[in-house]
């Protein structure tokens, strides 16, 4: 691919390639000014233009590119281009790449983006040249039409922005408003969420309308003029180019005023809409065409009889033409986004053609064409049949089936209902929620449709907003006259969701009122769901027994109803979950595999995801960190999901950062605390507190106890009914970790608060040694004393959780190392073996120094390390020597029982830190350090 092209555009407010004036927009000028001395000052950030086509976001993005460079700011310019969207990257690699001062290294991002399989690379190494740019003064990037860039440039852009937030780099986006593809939209929310500022442009006013009438004919208008320049309707491009197909034919300059020469003039063609319909389909330009010669507002079944086919078959055509910004709904009807459109089309058609169209118009009736039911009825009975077992091509039944079935079908949506999960079900989760939405704007719906709709839409939250789960049910739930299985459907669904927002008090009210409505009717799969959230509760009270109780009968149900895990996600998450957090770490880990497993095989890509990130969580707590990181990766969120990503805020990002404090990669760490910043405002208080955590343990890491112990203030003084089951911590182990902090910053009685919150967990729960060991370890820790740091280390070694472990080993060698430090030594030599085995980096380096304190000054032993792979973790290295062995990345993955996803995550890693960039290099690489060659 060529990444040199540079876009040439005609700014809205040019005509014959001069540029006029920039009119009526002062205030948007005057808000760009205030940022670009801003980021003087080296503050950076992301300002969002928005408008509908021709409105002028161009030209404001030109004008603050031209403002930056006369600052001296660098400046890079990109665009994305509707008939190149095919190019990954290209639109933001144009920007950095050309212009008058590309990016250092040029000649390696261009390798790199025209080398397939390269693009993690890539966009490492952007992110690199970026940040050495912006060390030698401000960056403007600039990216033009959002609306059409590929997912990868999305992705890129959203990463890279958030990754060098604290540089200063100012970001100025542009795009369009109105609809836009569902990867766009996620885009958009995301950097609202992270504080991007918005600046949205509105049509002008009629003083700017004059003015640039003036600019463009060369003399002030008189009433007529006027008169036709308002039909424009206040839209920059489409006033600049209507009075430029006037100027040399229908308008004369008399005693210094602009007049029409001959009455108001015929429409004529725009060149902006004849590029738009230039980059149509041949179908949707037809379309278009036979709506402007039918004039006014059109049915979709008038258009299929027009132009001789189905109304099915105009669904691609009409959303073309959608997204082109030609066309715009109006109730059931299509209607021209302007009538100075609608005339420019028009004005393209020979005449001959326009008055047949118009007269064969006005002899159809406006009905529909009736649609298939017994094939849609058919192609659903399908779908349910393969829901189960092929997910994807039942989706894809389902998807038929809806567009076989008209608009004001009484069934349709019910096949809306069955749609979404099957879509989410396949990673198309945005498309789902849009579904979805779509179906309850329309209005029109029975109570027990719209509840159908609304339980679909709570189950697809679940995973991306905890809170939009619960708003979804409880506004079905609330319905009147609904059939009682949809009401304790719902009912379940939400008690599930405040469950999992962290609203425990409100959970328990819920599900006893769901249960009694199950039972009535007599619902099963309610009642399985019910049983979960009855376990959460009993965890909440730190009755853990009960909660695995509850848990069993929970997933028995489930089983004797024949409900597939892949379909009973949240719920079958919470067992692995429950048993990681007491300890249970292999049995979570089992549970977690065969959740991977099944979901894999079944093609259930959400369902895969949601599991991956559960896995994040135990492999952190086992001390694989490598393993964990990869398939936080694997499971990053895509560009097109839709909401905040809730379920990875408690996962994955959580991971992330502990990841990063225990190998001491800072950037990363920073990265993720910005993050815990967000998430520390979300809407469910468990997501909250997980951010708030994360940001503790940030500045712990900092050396900043007191800024901690803030943080946690709020969190700790929640009011006990959704307070987190242990006082603010994330897991138990984390119970020392606070108390050690508490002390750092002279919080006594928080850290007692702490000891205490711990025994009485562990005193509740007498047969979980693992809840024994964080207890002693906290009360040890709180009373500088021995006896129970020794008694945490020797209760910690049935249990697979190393960190833990380690850090009650280190704590035990540290009190002993005050007074008897030979006697610490096998402590400190234990946990360092542990964190090195690991991949602690930070936590290692600490160790050593402790050691040497202690007059150790042979090399310990690093078990879990090579000395001939010192800059690859153990993970890493037992995939690159498979790799090297010939295998795929699926059979590596299938020889070390990890899914596909995470192989690729630690290549990728070892590709990055050996400095190769082929299977080929990676081989030599082995067979020279391993074998002597």
């Amino acid at each position: 691919m060529s990444v040199n092209r540079v876009t040439t555009r005609t700014a809205p407010e040019e005509t014959d390639g001069v540029r006029t004036p920039l009119r009526g927009r002062d205030a948007e000028l005057a808000f760009i000014e205030e940022r670009l001395d801003a980021l003087g000052r080296g503050e950076g950030g992301i300002v969002r233009v928005e408008g509908p086509a021709g409105i002028g976001r161009s030209r404001i993005l030109a004008e603050a590119a031209a403002a930056a460079r006369r600052r001296g700011t660098r400046v890079f310019e990109g665009a994305a281009d509707p008939d190149e969207q095919f190019v990954p990257l290209g639109p933001l690699l144009e920007g950095v790449l050309s212009g008058e001062e590309p990016l250092s290294g040029a000649r390696r991002l261009r390798d790199l983006a025209a080398t397939p399989g390269q693009r993690f690379w890539l966009l490492q190494e952007l992110g690199d040249r970026l940040r050495e740019a912006a060390r030698n003064g401000p960056l403007l990037v600039v990216l033009d039409d959002l609306q059409w860039c590929d997912d990868l440039t999305l992705l890129t852009f959203h990463t890279l922005a958030a990754g060098l937030s604290s540089h200063p780099i100012l970001w100025l986006v542009a795009v369009r408003a109105g609809s836009v593809p569902s990867g766009v939209r996620t885009t958009l929310d995301r950097i609202r969420q992270a504080g991007a500022r918005e600046l949205v442009l509105g049509t002008l006013e009629d003083r700017a309308v004059a003015r640039i009438t003036e600019d463009v004919l060369g003399a002030p208008p008189d009433p007529d003029v006027l008169r036709l320049a308002h039909r424009a309707e206040g839209v920059p491009q489409l006033l600049v180019e209507l009075l430029g197909s006037l100027r040399e034919e229908a308008v004369t300059i008399e005693n210094g005023t602009a007049g029409l020469s001959a009455g108001p003039p015929a429409p004529r063609e725009l060149p902006s809409v004849v590029r738009r319909l230039d980059q149509l389909s041949d179908e949707a330009r037809e379309l278009v065409q036979t709506a402007a010669a039918v004039g006014g507002t059109v049915t979709v079944a008038l258009l299929a009889e027009l132009l001789g086919r189905s109304s099915a078959a105009l669904i691609t055509a009409v959303r073309e033409s959608l997204d082109a910004d030609l066309l715009a709904e109006s109730g059931d009807r299509l209607a021209f986004r302007h009538d100075l459109i609608r005339e420019a089309v028009e004005a393209g058609l020979p005449l001959p053609l326009r008055q047949a169209l118009s007269r064969q118009a006005a002899g159809l009736p406006p009905g529909r064409a009736p649609a298939d039911a017994a094939e849609a009825d058919r192609l659903r009975t399908e779908a349910a049949e393969l829901a189960a077992t092929a997910p994807g091509r039942a989706a894809e039944l389902s998807l038929r089936a809806l567009e076989l079935t008209t608009a004001d079908a009484p069934e349709r949506p019910r096949v809306v209902a069955e749609t979404i999960p099957l879509l989410w079900q396949t990673g198309r989760a945005a498309r789902a929620r849009e579904l979805g939405a779509t179906a309850l704007a329309a209005g029109g719906l029975g109570p027990e449709d719209e509840a159908l709709i609304r339980l679909a839409l709570a189950r697809l939250a679940v995973q991306f907003d905890f809170s939009e789960a619960v708003r979804q049910a409880r506004a079905g739930a609330a319905l009147p006259g609904i059939s009682p299985t949809a009401r304790g459907r719902l009912l379940a669904m939400l008690a599930v969701g405040l469950s999992m927002s962290g609203e425990h008090a409100a959970a328990e009210q819920v599900a006893a009122r769901a249960w009694d409505t199950a039972a009535a009717a007599g619902d099963r799969t309610a009642e399985a769901t019910l049983t979960t959230v009855r376990s959460a509760v009993s965890f909440h009270r730190m009755d853990l027994a009960e909660a695995f109780r509850q848990a069993e009968r929970s997933a028995a149900l489930a089983d004797a109803l024949g409900v597939s895990t892949s379909l009973w996600v949240p719920e079958a998450l919470w067992y692995a979950l429950l048993a990681n957090t007491t300890g249970r770490t292999a049995e979570a880990l089992a549970v977690a595999e065969e959740g991977i497993r099944i979901t894999g095989e079944q093609g259930r890509t959400a369902a895969t995801r949601m599991w991956l990130m559960t896995r994040t969580r135990i492999l952190l707590e086992t001390g694989r960190l490598a393993d964990a990181r990869a398939d936080a990766e694997a499971a990053s969120p895509a560009t097109d999901d839709p909401g905040p990503g809730n379920l990875a805020d408690v996962t994955l990002r959580y991971v992330m950062l502990r990841v990063a404090l225990h190998t001491g990669d800072r950037r990363t760490a920073e990265a993720y605390a910005a993050e815990a910043r967000r998430m520390r405002s979300d809407d469910a208080p468990v997501v909250r507190h997980f951010g708030t955590w994360m940001l503790a343990l940030m500045a712990d890491h900092e050396g900043r106890p007191d800024r901690a112990m803030a943080e946690l203030d709020a969190v700790m003084t929640s009011p006990a009914a959704d307070r987190p089951a242990y006082a603010g911590l994330i897991d138990p182990a984390d119970a020392p970790v606070l108390v050690r902090m508490a002390l750092r910053a002279g919080r006594h009685e928080r850290a007692a608060q702490a000891v205490a919150m711990a025994e009485k967990r562990a005193v509740l729960n007498p047969d979980l040694p693992f809840l024994a060991a964080t207890a002693a370890h906290a009360r040890g820790l709180l009373d500088n004393d021995l006896a129970p740091l020794v008694r945490a280390v020797r209760l910690y070694e049935d249990c697979p959780r190393v960190l833990a472990r380690a850090s009650a080993l280190e704590d035990a060698g540290r009190k002993l190392a005050a007074t008897r430090k030979p006697e610490a030594v096998p402590y400190f030599e234990t946990a360092l073996a542990l964190y090195a085995r690991a991949g602690a980096g930070r936590d290692v380096a600490r160790v050593r120094r402790r050691l040497r304190a202690a007059g150790v000054r042979r090399r310990p032993s690093t078990t879990g390390l090579s000395d001939a792979w010192p800059e690859l973790t153990a993970a890493e290295l037992r995939v690159v020597r498979l790799v090297a062995r010939g295998l795929t990345n699926q059979q590596a993955a299938e020889h070390l029982s990890l899914s596909p996803h995470t192989v690729s995550s630690h290549l990728r890693r070892a590709f990055t830190k050996l400095d190769v960039t082929s299977r080929a290099e990676l081989t030599r690489l082995v067979r020279h350090r391993d074998d002597g060659e």
